[in-house]
């Protein structure tokens, strides 16, 4: 059996509309409990969220990509002579 698509469209800015299908069912869902969820605002903070999620990675790994290219170093014994100096402090 088929299961038909159909189009659900979302409004990310007062300028631009982002569509994507869901099948009957779930629009049919959707529909049921459209007095109770805004969808079109419960699905721009998602997406909003997840672009987040993903720039924050991509962040995260460009970091670690200079981190990894970094030429410098503490001295050797270094950690060592924090830490003691650290408890000496009490």
């Amino acid at each position: 059996m088929v299961n038909h698509l159909y189009y659900f469209s979302v409004g990310v800015t007062m300028s631009e509309v982002v569509s994507f299908k869901v099948s009957r069912e779930v629009k049919e869902k959707m529909l049921r409990y459209k007095g109770v969820v805004n969808w079109s605002e419960e699905l721009r903070k998602f997406v909003e969220e997840r672009l987040r999620e993903l720039e924050a990675r991509e962040t995260f790994d460009e970091v670690l990509r200079e981190l990894e290219r970094a030429s410098w170093s503490a001295p050797r014994g270094f950690s060592a002579a924090s830490v003691r100096e650290d408890r000496d402090r009490g």
